[in-house]
């Protein structure tokens, strides 16, 4: 990464930090995936149970593979017998790991979800949720980042399923009503009402979708 765009990012980062402090979370800047492991094992004691509802960020930096083999109480839904069951004790987790599809420049979060188990662990639940977010995913305002969200996360997302759906084939949002949809539920986080629960790691790189 060129020296002029680390230093647009190191600012924009400090202002993303700062909106965050002003909504009630804790915000974190790093350089560097490796970085962001270091950082979110210290947040993370020991013992802890932690789950996640999806995020390709989280495992692009080593965590989901770090808390497997480290001493934790990792809850994976992909290799549990009963996937429900599993999905549904991260309402009761220590940490609710997670990306975000977007992010404004003061703090906002913005997030689409199908099934709603991510975007509702965010809302309420978890006692802390830790997000690892690459700077890709900054954008000026909601409005903005409701199009990311939309336009470009969620195409690559259904592309990722496989699913029968406009934006596979378009790359952009159709407002659909398939079957398939996986744009059925809105969250965006503008205040936490728990302090301390909500912390984001911003990372100097281009992370996840």
């Amino acid at each position: 990464m060129d020296p002029n765009t680390v230093k647009r990012n190191d600012l924009l980062a400090q202002k993303v930090i700062k909106g965050l402090q002003s909504r009630n979370m804790t915000g974190y800047y790093v350089q560097t995936k490796e970085e962001a492991l270091k950082l979110a094992l210290s947040l993370i004691p020991e013992g802890s149970t932690v789950t996640m509802g999806g995020g390709m960020s989280v495992y692009e930096t080593g965590l989901v593979k770090a808390l497997k083999e480290g001493n934790y109480n990792y809850i994976d839904r992909e290799e549990a017998q009963d996937r429900r069951a599993a999905m549904l004790k991260a309402y009761d987790a220590d940490f609710f790991l997670a990306s975000t599809n977007a992010i404004t420049d003061d703090g906002v979060l913005v997030n689409i979800d199908g099934n709603a188990n991510r975007v509702s662990a965010i809302a309420y639940g978890p006692k802390k949720v830790l997000m690892i977010v690459g700077m890709n995913k900054v954008c000026p305002d909601v409005d903005t980042a409701m199009k990311r969200a939309r336009n470009v996360a969620a195409p690559i997302n259904n592309q990722r399923f496989s699913s029968n759906n406009p934006c596979v084939k378009t790359g952009a949002c159709a407002n659909c009503k398939s079957p398939d949809t996986i744009c059925c539920q809105f969250l965006v986080t503008r205040y936490s009402k728990h302090t301390d629960r909500i912390h984001v790691i911003l990372v100097n790189d281009n992370l996840g979708f």
